[in-house]
């Protein structure tokens, strides 16, 4: 069974390896198998506080710097020669940030590997740092191999997925549960067991349309797919199948998660329905005034981007809101493609307020019909009862039916102003990317 291990133990082996070098790279590697096989005997792997803890072949030798720093501070040629130490010092922090970088790199290699495999583990040929691990005992069963010197492999990253693990449970649907311990391998789902929960999830959506289970349930596939490390197409369909729900539902904080997640398995050129996400960033963009946000991604979109149908509309939203367009914007809110009118429902109330302010500036009355077409209203009884939750339903001939009725604009020009005051002048949205 393949073994897993605390990220605090993780991160302790990273942050030794990278204090390595030639000279000390044996020595220290011997510590650090003899202190893990130690703290496995022990049985407290999982509660050790590992940032306490300090190789003694990483320390320095001797004390021969910091006598060599008191006697130079104590002259002025000690002086210039402290500064030279200093020099020396700044050099080999950029020997370790140069170190962390090719770390880094190794990284997000390794994740485009796992991309263009399919989800499949990218592994270096090397031998494990860590021992393979006992779950029935606590122990590990064997001493920890050596570190590969082959050519390519860099001793600074780990091969995490030799330790990822893989789910045995059969079960379609469970319950989300937010982990605090190791996750054990018999309540994790498989992918093929995955597929088939996804399949019977958008049946369930479609028959019953229950957000709260759904949502659920997709939280949980969701924390499978991440505790076995599968990024493939199949991990972009859940997340792009459950920010579509999360819209629907008007749901902004689970679409915002969605939409970060898949903004980064996009960047690891998986495929899936980037223009239409794309879309909806730019929207989401609109609703939370990110001015500066928007102006960063407008000028890294291509012009094969920029023509697609979606991500045009979504321009074009903006560039009506910029230019105070009111008419263009109503156009584009009654002919958003795909789900973006879901997105612009968040704040096509708010539009719909100041385009009554700028009308009732620039006339006495206006027709109920005439409001209800060019805000772009469902009905004239919409519209009337958007006025009234504004307190501005105001009428020269209230008792009419709503086709006859005439709305006051000077009369309720400051109801509509102390309202927008009131509900939109202070925005905060949940979830915002």
């Amino acid at each position: 069974m393949t073994s897993t291990f605390p990220d605090a133990l993780r991160r302790w082996v990273e942050v030794q390896m990278g204090k390595m070098d030639n000279s000390n790279r044996q020595e220290a590697t011997e510590e650090m198998k003899k202190v893990i096989q130690q703290h496995s005997v022990a049985g407290d792997m999982w509660t050790f506080d590992w940032s306490t803890l300090k190789l003694q072949s990483l320390e320095p030798k001797s004390s021969l710097k910091r006598k060599f720093q008191v006697e130079a501070s104590s002259s002025k040629k000690g002086k210039k020669a402290l500064k030279g130490s200093n020099y020396a010092l700044d050099t080999e922090d950029e020997i370790a940030k140069a170190k962390r970088a090719r770390r880094f790199e190794r990284e997000h290699e390794i994740e485009r590997q796992r991309a263009r495999n399919g989800g499949v583990g990218f592994r270096v040929e090397s031998e494990p740092l860590f021992p393979p691990y006992n779950h029935s005992t606590g122990q590990i069963t064997q001493g920890v191999s050596d570190l590969s010197l082959e050519p390519g492999y860099d001793p600074n990253v780990i091969d995490w997925d030799r330790y990822t693990i893989v789910g045995k449970s059969n079960n379609l649907f469970k319950d989300y549960l937010r982990l605090t311990t190791e996750p054990n391998p018999n309540d994790i789902r498989p992918l093929n067991v995955l597929t088939l929960t996804l399949k019977e999830l958008k049946r369930i959506w479609r028959e019953k349309n229950d957000y709260k289970f759904i949502n659920n349930q997709f939280k949980s596939l969701r924390q499978d797919l991440t505790v076995q490390r599968i990024k493939n197409e199949f991990t972009v369909l859940v997340y792009e199948i459950h920010a579509r729900m999360a819209l629907e539902a008007g749901d902004m904080v689970e679409y915002n998660q969605c939409q970060g997640m898949l903004r980064h398995l996009y960047d690891l050129g998986l495929p899936g329905s980037f223009h239409e996400f794309l879309a909806y960033r730019i929207l989401s963009m609109v609703h939370g005034r990110n001015k500066s946000e928007m102006n960063l991604l407008v000028g890294q979109l291509t012009k094969e981007q920029k023509a697609v149908p979606a991500v045009r509309h979504a321009l074009e939203v903006s560039k009506a809101l910029t230019r105070n367009n009111y008419h263009a914007f109503f156009h584009l809110f009654a002919s958003a493609p795909n789900m973006g009118g879901y997105i612009m429902d968040h704040f096509v109330e708010e539009k719909r307020v100041q385009a009554l302010m700028t009308m009732c500036k620039a006339y006495m009355t206006l027709p109920l019909s005439f409001i209800e077409k060019q805000l772009s209203y469902d009905s004239l009884s919409a519209a009337r009862a958007s006025l009234a939750a504004h307190n501005a339903a105001i009428f020269k001939n209230p008792y009419d039916a709503d086709s006859d009725k005439t709305f006051d604009c000077k009369a309720a020009l400051p109801c509509l102003a102390a309202s927008f005051e009131e509900k939109y002048r202070k925005v905060g949205i949940k979830g915002r990317i």
